[in-house]
């Protein structure tokens, strides 16, 4: 291997707010190659929106030269799952300043979200290594339009994530996201994983109570994805409602994805119990 291809020595974290600093491989927003040390980049943009009338979340993703998008709406009260996705680049377009908008066949959907408090981290992966930049429980609004189901506004708590980096051939992990309300109605969030990013120090594991977001001990997810426990003690418990599925099998790729929409309850490291509690469990194997 290159000098210049070697992974970071030891993994890094940072808030976002605190600025640039020197790292020892580019990073979001530098330009990154397509391959380095034989792998190929990935990288992927996905907001969800979580509200008692419904939950939402797209993305748009790129494999090497390849791209995806893919959308879904949980339509709580018509018990309605509406999803969709599309090989290249699809509906899905992201502005500047937390937009979101999808315009697919008769379904539109416009999200603002107001960002911040956001964690990054770069961890070797393999050979390699990722970086990734996440946001929960920050403030969105979504309107939603669909043929069957009208227009709906709703205003929110969203979870961002942003990642980019050169995978390993075989990766596999599980990962929470979710939101809620502490005491006096603070806006909360968190983004739990194992198999990615997940040492035992500078994870992207993140638990935010408003604006702020602190690292949590590793975790464990339950086989069937019903809870996550932490290490410094109590647990989160899922409640499956609907569930996103897919299997793929292209040249040069496989992937099994499951991603249920859910609600959740429990406590949460540094904030204790919680209310209103929306999000998503997910389980990802892939061979890419």
């Amino acid at each position: 291997m290159r000098g210049s291809d070697r992974p970071p020595v030891a993994p890094l974290r940072w808030d976002s707010a605190s600025g640039s600093r020197p790292l020892p491989v580019p990073v979001p927003p530098a330009r990154l190659r397509l391959l380095r040390g034989g792998r190929p980049l990935k990288r992927w943009r996905y907001v969800a929106v979580f509200a008692e009338r419904l939950m939402l979340c797209a993305g748009s993703a790129r494999i090497g030269p390849g791209a995806t998008s893919w959308w879904a709406v949980w339509d709580r009260e018509r018990g309605v799952l509406a999803e969709r996705t599309r090989m290249g680049r699809g509906r899905v377009r992201f502005s500047d300043g937390g937009g979101l908008a999808v315009i697919d066949g008769d379904v539109r959907i416009e999200v603002t979200v107001q960002e911040g408090g956001a964690v990054e981290s770069l961890n070797p992966h393999g050979a390699q290594y990722v970086w990734t930049r996440k946001q929960a429980g920050r403030p969105a609004r979504a309107r939603v339009t669909t043929a069957a189901g009208g227009t709906i506004e709703v205003d929110g708590l969203a979870v961002v994530d942003d990642t980019a980096g050169y995978h390993a051939r075989e990766t596999a992990w599980s990962w929470s996201a979710g939101v809620g309300r502490a005491a006096g109605g603070v806006p909360v969030g968190w983004n739990l994983v194992t198999g990615l990013n997940d040492g035992p120090v500078a994870s992207e594991r993140s638990v935010w109570c408003g604006d702020r977001g602190h690292e949590v001990a590793p975790v464990t997810f339950a086989e069937d994805l019903s809870s996550v426990a932490f290490a410094e003690g109590g647990a989160l418990r899922f409640t499956s409602e609907a569930v996103r599925e897919r299997h793929d099998r292209l040249p040069g790729l496989r992937s099994d994805y499951r991603q249920p929409f859910g609600t959740f309850d429990g406590t949460l490291p540094g904030v204790g119990p919680f209310t209103d509690g929306f999000g998503v469990m997910e389980r990802h194997i892939a061979r890419w």
